[in-house]
């Protein structure tokens, strides 16, 4: 992924427990603010969605868009690229879990390309926070609080 941002962040638990909830798209709305609405458009023969569409309402930035999925057979990463959007040409992303011990670091990098030109500072400062955002939210979601 060219020009791309990554953030990491530790996660007390698993990779087993931590790839079902990335995998759960119906519930993101109920904990990754930004997540309006999620419909899984096709799912592969093992269960985890191929084609996802959401709908994103981040202040400023609002966006309905599909992602599609490729989910790593060992369980500890997915990544995924963008299919259509409105705001966005293109977007290139990947979870990537790495056992610590009893702990698992979540690493997330990404690549937003937006439809309007954007300075690319200002781009890979939004993306930070994109990542930054999603990591915590996950991160609580995983432990529970």
């Amino acid at each position: 992924m060219a020009d791309e941002s990554t953030q990491s962040i530790v996660v007390d638990a698993p990779p087993e427990d931590i790839m079902p909830v990335i995998a759960d798209f119906p519930a993101y709305p109920e904990w990754a603010n930004a997540v309006k609405q999620t419909e899984v458009l096709e799912q592969g023969p093992d269960g985890n969605a191929k084609q996802v569409r959401f709908t994103l309402d981040a202040g400023p930035f609002k966006d309905v868009y599909t992602l599609a999925y490729d989910w790593a057979p060992d369980g500890l990463s997915v990544t995924w690229k963008l299919v259509k959007g409105q705001m966005q040409r293109a977007q290139n992303g990947r979870y990537l879990l790495t056992p610590e011990g009893e702990k698992t670091r979540v690493t997330y990098t990404l690549s937003v390309q937006l439809a309007v030109p954007m300075i690319g500072l200002f781009r890979r400062k939004a993306e930070k926070m994109i990542m930054d955002i999603a990591l915590k939210e996950l991160k609580r979601r995983v432990e529970g609080h």
